[in-house]
């Protein structure tokens, strides 16, 4: 039974302290629409994308009006494109990012992902032809994102693949110049890629999967902020605690959201991820949580061990309020979309390396950093190795999204508007890697018994 006390604490967390669902994302099977001829595949994926989703967006505004709760997202997440199309025997995937868009038009939402390969042990002709397209994809759709898992803990790293997704990137940017690059802002580069992860640019519809699903990503950096304003001066094992305790009402609520809407939807409920997500809105920030914890400002010495405590805390309590959680889980740093990170980074608190070293203690990766556009493919190809190395040697999910926003240097400033935000230029490392990156091949898998 609820205390009236926890009802207007609800109510409190969702008016005052920016507390959300982040996103609805309906997951979708395209297995079945794979055909020989591209046009066929496309109308067979259209009309399958329309008709599951014809009431996502319907539901999730009748959900937040019922409950109060705003959702924020409404989006739709596919099996891998390259899976899909390589039945076909065209060479450029366009037509199909195409498809993916006007069906995403027609149902009503903002982003569809699965523009998608797994080539972390090698790459299939559709897995070439898929990621020679994204450029092109990116540039001439509105609504579709990307993502390429080039990396696994039991295959190792395809540096062909990194190499290969420096270039793609830089492209892509070129491709998007009269918007700062935006077309980078949708396309992630991974290391152990979850199936089930709602939130994009990197979300699709893993194999393991069912026909159509229900995942539920939350938000909640602006109450666990509140929460911790309570504790000042307070031991880290009331910080831990505290987190904790906030982190299960979150996810409470997204389990509530997740399972009404999958009822109505008749579809089957996933997973919860109980990433802790934030927006350009002051009050609604990662960063501004760390300095909470103490840090003048984040970036500076201490930020990875006050990160580290705030992801395990998040995640014990996030479990405890749910028997399915899953996707990324833990807490986004995401530069341009944070407000707390913005600032750090614009006073030059927080670069590029320290960036780095936070990415090994949480779920994502170096997430939406606008770097030089004259940053050669070598180097982005480098600073995605290093990151997706994290990742396989700890066994854990990394991501790079990387924005070399083109005509600019350190010093500017990129305008992406919306959640995506905006950020200062960050340096990168001038010395060259080249010579590393272009050696090709495949990094070995690690070996795990040897720990230390």
């Amino acid at each position: 039974m609820l205390t009236i006390e926890e009802i207007l604490e609800t109510i409190k967390m969702v008016q005052q302290e920016n507390l959300d669902i982040r996103t609805i994302t309906m997951g979708i099977s395209l297995r079945d629409c794979a055909h020989p001829e591209a046009r066929v595949a496309c109308q067979k994926i259209y009309d399958k994308i329309t008709r599951l989703a014809a009431n996502l967006v319907e539901v999730g505004e009748e959900i937040a009006q019922t409950y109060g709760i705003p959702i924020v997202n409404k989006r739709i997440s596919v099996t891998p494109i390259a899976l899909v199309a390589e039945s076909s025997r065209e060479e450029d995937y366009l037509l199909f990012a195409q498809t993916l868009d006007r069906a995403a038009r027609e149902v009503g939402i903002n982003f569809i992902g699965g523009f998608s390969a797994l080539v972390h042990k090698g790459f299939t002709r559709g897995d070439h032809a898929l990621v020679h397209s994204i450029p092109a994809a990116l540039a001439g759709t509105e609504r579709v994102c990307a993502s390429v898992n080039v990396a696994s803990t039991k295959a190792g790293i395809n540096m062909d693949a990194v190499y290969l997704m420096g270039r793609v990137i830089k492209d892509t940017a070129e491709r998007t110049a009269g918007q700062d690059g935006l077309g980078c802002a949708k396309l992630v580069v991974f290391a152990n890629v979850p199936e089930d992860n709602p939130f994009m640019a990197g979300a699709f519809h893993g194999i393991g999967e069912p026909e159509c699903v229900i995942n539920v990503g939350v938000s909640g950096p602006g109450v666990v902020k509140k929460a911790l304003e309570k504790v000042r001066g307070a031991d880290f094992g009331t910080l831990a605690e505290t987190i904790k305790k906030t982190a299960f009402k979150i996810t409470r609520m997204g389990e509530l959201v997740g399972r009404v809407a999958a009822e109505k939807l008749g579809v089957p409920f996933g997973i919860v991820d109980i990433s802790l997500a934030p927006t350009p809105a002051v009050g609604d920030s990662v960063a501004e949580i760390l300095e909470e914890m103490g840090l003048e400002r984040c970036g500076t010495h201490g930020t990875t061990a006050a990160l580290a405590l705030l992801n395990d805390a998040v995640k014990k309590g996030g479990a405890m309020a749910s028997s399915y959680v899953g996707g990324l889980s833990g807490a986004f740093i995401p530069v341009s979309e944070d407000a707390g990170m913005i600032r750090a980074a614009a006073e030059g608190a927080l670069s590029m390396d320290k960036l780095e070293a936070m990415t090994c203690v949480c779920s994502v990766g170096l997430d939406m950093i606008a770097i030089p556009g004259d940053t050669p493919a070598e180097t982005i190809a480098a600073i995605i190795a290093d990151e997706v190395a994290i990742g396989v040697i700890n066994r854990k999910t990394t991501a790079v999204r990387l924005i070399p926003a083109p005509g600019k240097q350190v010093g500017d400033w990129v305008e992406f508007g919306g959640l995506l935000g905006r950020a200062p230029i960050i340096p990168v490392h001038k010395i060259s890697a080249a010579e590393f990156v272009r050696r090709g091949g495949r990094i070995p898998a690690p070996i795990h018994s040897l720990n230390n």
